[in-house]
């Protein structure tokens, strides 16, 4: 295929000009752009159109699986701006929320060079690239899927569980954060809160779901559209 036009979004000034001087070295990779924040990145994205857009999970302003999502959101017929995310969490409930958000490819940062850029290639060309050690929890998923007269039940149930009994504004924040793959001390320092009460939280947002963890969970709220 003809260069590969790529864009990175990472706030890590270190790591974000090692990555640039491999890639500028990769004679089938044109370097568009870089971004240190998500909504530059977006921005970036949206103005120079490239193949692929590398993205970091951890950015200061939003967290990469938001970029994945307005970036998505932001495609064009006959123009999508594939997205591969490249971060150091192997966390189930981000993997999942990633890909949700309709993530390409997901990278563990210790990938080499040569990966990164075979990568970059099956990305840009409409395949996916799925990281040996977030592989597993993929796998997991699709699995689950398969079972599609137990999953259509499931999500019957929580739907009219739901209609019932709705999420309260501040369970919807919590669930917010786990789709986000923060734990529960983390959801407690940002949402100013104790660990004792996010955890009831959680177990009320489960009920409600009719889901069995966290993981579950998120990826019936995300298919549901109760967080955005």
């Amino acid at each position: 295929m003809s260069s590969i036009r790529v864009v990175l979004i990472e706030d890590h000034d270190l790591t974000r000009m090692g990555m640039k001087i491999a890639l500028q070295q990769q004679g089938e990779l044109v370097f568009v752009g870089e971004a240190a924040t998500g909504a530059e990145g977006v921005s970036l994205v949206n103005s120079q159109q490239p193949d692929v857009a590398i993205v970091d999970l951890g950015l200061p302003d939003m967290d990469g699986v938001e970029v994945t999502r307005q970036i998505k959101a932001a495609a064009t017929e006959g123009k999508s701006t594939k997205v591969l995310i490249l971060t150091l969490t192997d966390n189930q409930e981000t993997v999942l929320a990633a890909f949700a958000a309709g993530a390409d490819s997901y990278c563990i940062k210790d990938i080499s060079s040569e990966n990164l850029v075979q990568a970059l290639k099956l990305t840009a060309e409409g395949n996916s690239w799925i990281d040996p050690a977030i592989a597993s929890i993929v796998l997991q998923q699709v699995r689950r899927k398969e079972a599609t007269v137990e999953i259509d039940a499931a999500e019957a149930d929580y739907k009219q569980v739901l209609e019932a009994t709705p999420l309260t504004e501040r369970e919807l924040e919590v669930l917010s954060e786990i789709v986000n793959g923060n734990s529960n001390a983390e959801i407690a320092e940002r949402l100013y809160i104790t660990v004792g009460t996010v955890k009831t939280h959680v177990r009320n947002i489960l009920n409600k779901l009719c889901a069995d963890d966290r993981t579950q969970a998120a990826v019936r709220a995300l298919r549901a559209g109760l967080v955005k």
